[in-house]
């Protein structure tokens, strides 16, 4: 029992450790971004429209599942949390079919019921 309790613990640890990570490196992108375009790039609103447009074509990211778009500079960025891998990646998908996006950068959680 104590050894899964530490083994548990551990995954957690290196999950958000991961989620750390991959923030401060999409971070580091984003402000290099703002530097050059200031409060925004041409064209980011409208193509963040069009990547949530998308995904609210797809009833598996309604309630309570939720995905959240930002773009600065043509990077899309999708964070939230879905309950499985395969709705994490349907969501990347529709972004990277999303004309006009040149990277996407995932950091969208999922929802482990047992923590």
């Amino acid at each position: 029992m104590a050894r899964m309790a530490t083994l548990q613990a551990r995954g957690r640890l290196a999950v958000l450790v991961l989620a750390i990570t991959v923030t401060a490196l999409g971070g580091c992108a984003s402000f290099h971004s703002w530097r050059k375009c200031g409060s925004g790039c041409p064209g980011d609103a409208e193509l963040a429209a069009a990547v949530g447009s998308g995904l609210h074509e797809h009833t598996e990211f309604l309630a309570p599942n939720s995905v959240y778009v930002r773009v600065i500079d043509g990077v899309v960025y999708l964070s939230g949390q879905v309950a499985t891998d395969l709705q994490r990646d349907d969501a990347e998908r529709v972004a990277r079919q999303t004309p006009g996006v040149h990277h996407v950068v995932d950091i969208i959680g999922l929802e482990y019921p047992g923590w």
